[in-house]
């Protein structure tokens, strides 16, 4: 009998379910949007019972298309958007507020006075991390200080905390698993990488009762058992989508470079057993391994607003109708006329860390059009992730391999052809460019004893290669574009 694994993928703006057979081929695959929650600007919110209900729905229908019963599904793996913060009373289950995304800004006053403070250096070199609202301490500290009584709750041991990962485990499973792993807990800025606990002197920084943690696991170990459809499944693998991306990249060696088009772009290198310090913007994480192996870690850059772009020119500007339009507006025409977009949306990111800067468009002329501003969307993300490829490269002195390209907008074929354009390298993706779900499921199928560690590299190994088509003086130019687009940026939110 074939073995099969179910992946809960939860992700920034849709939860997923996807079946994976032992030979990590897709079986069936189910998705539903939920609803992203603007309260004021740079506030992202969700509402968690939509996230658990949307997730669950695509369950029943994922397992129903495979035309599979849930008792024949021998493990469960799960990935999920990273550091949105939920909490929840522990006696009735309800969330007291809504999820923080990731995304979210609202923190940033808390995170100045920490640099106030002179906490810069303790938190980079205990958590990896820069002092930053991405981070989901600050979210927990916002809502114990800011929602009436929570602070007491928490202190009473009657609130928990948990990113989503936790926050599905735990309604799952009935409130018998309160757990994360240390993908997870890595991006939380109160864990400590090194020495892998949650930190004390942080928890205390931020008065966060310790109570409220989950306990931290291997991202490949057995969690505990989740109701599926009324069976009882064992949940053998956990990971934030990023470093599940990056195991189903199968970097899994020190120096193997991947990058997630997703929501947010998410360049992460394996840098093996050895936790390295970036003097260039790039933050230290630790990287899916499985119970039994050693710890390994991962240089990561982060774009807050990759993907999310594209559903912006959709949904806010009206300019598309769909994302795979894109593509074909950006073909209509040679250039973008000299149009550049900073989609700085939500701050931005590596290797610039500014966490007040928002969105221009830059280079407008009268004969500007729709087709160029799409395409100006589209380089963006590109633009972005040169700039963590370049700082990169200056942290490991040297110059990195082939990009590993992974997630939803890797399936632009424009895109990667740019990218490999802009940044003088080989793009490879994979013919199942869900490398986010598949991780989860090589976790939970080297746990679960269903896969081979050695048949690994032999799993979705085919790819599409797209190499560098322009000369280097086009590439500089259009390089210092981008440069002083971000220069303008930057100036503008100081004005």
């Amino acid at each position: 009998m074939k073995k099969y694994i179910l992946t809960l993928d939860e992700g920034t703006t849709s939860a997923r379910a996807i079946i994976f057979d032992e030979c990590g081929n897709i079986v069936s695959l189910a998705q539903n949007e939920f609803t992203q929650i603007y309260p004021k600007a740079g506030y992202v919110e969700h509402d968690p019972i939509e996230i658990l209900s949307a997730q669950y729905s695509a369950i029943t229908e994922c397992i129903i298309k495979s035309g599979l019963t849930a008792d024949q599904i021998s493990a469960v793996g799960i990935t999920n958007q990273r550091e949105t913060a939920v909490v929840w009373n522990r006696h009735t289950g309800e969330p007291i507020y809504n999820a923080i995304v990731w995304q979210c800004r609202r923190t940033a006053g808390i995170c100045e006075q920490l640099k106030r403070d002179g906490y810069e250096q303790y938190i980079a070199d205990t958590t990896g991390l820069k002092i930053d609202a991405y981070f989901s301490g600050t979210k927990i500290k916002w809502l114990l200080d800011n929602i009436e009584g929570a602070r007491e709750l928490a202190q009473r041991g009657d609130l928990l905390f948990g990113t989503v990962d936790t926050w599905l485990m735990w309604k799952l499973s009935g409130g018998k698993i309160h757990a994360t792993d240390q993908t997870n807990a890595s991006r939380t800025m109160l864990y400590d990488i090194h020495n892998l606990y949650w930190d004390k002197k942080l928890l205390e920084i931020l008065d966060i009762p310790e109570c409220m943690l989950p306990t931290v696991q291997k991202s490949g170990s057995n969690y505990g058992s989740i109701d599926i459809m009324g069976v009882s499944l064992p949940v053998c693998g956990v990971a934030g989508d990023q470093q599940s991306a990056l195991f189903g990249q199968h970097c899994v060696n020190a120096g193997d470079l991947k990058n997630t088009y997703g929501t947010g772009c998410f360049l992460l290198m394996n840098t093996g057993e050895t936790a390295v310090s970036s003097q260039n913007g790039m933050l230290t994480t630790i990287a899916a391994t499985v119970e039994g192996t050693p710890t390994q870690y991962a240089l990561e850059g982060s774009v807050f607003i990759g993907g999310a772009v594209i559903q912006w020119l959709r949904d806010e500007m009206k300019l598309i109708d769909n994302a795979a339009q894109s593509e074909d507006c950006a073909r209509a025409v040679n250039d973008s006329a000299g149009v550049y977009i900073v989609p700085a949306f939500s701050g931005l990111g590596a290797p610039y860390w500014d966490m007040y800067a928002r969105g221009t468009i830059c280079g407008l002329s009268r004969g500007a059009n729709r087709n160029h501003i799409v395409r100006a969307g589209l380089e963006s993300i590109a633009y972005q992730t040169n700039d963590l490829i370049t700082a990169m490269q200056n942290d490991a002195e040297v110059k990195l391999g082939t990009l590993k390209a992974d997630g939803g907008a890797a399936r632009n074929r424009f895109l990667m052809q740019f990218q490999a354009d802009i940044s003088n390298t080989t793009v490879s993706v994979p013919e199942n460019a869900e490398a986010t779900a598949l991780g989860a499921a090589l976790l939970v199928g080297i746990t679960a004893g269903i896969i081979n560690t050695k048949d690994i590299k032999n799993i979705n190994s085919t790819s599409t290669v797209f190499s560098p088509q322009i000369n280097n003086d086009t590439r500089n130019k259009l390089l210092n574009g981008w440069k002083s687009a971000i220069k303008s940026t930057i100036e503008f939110t100081k004005e």
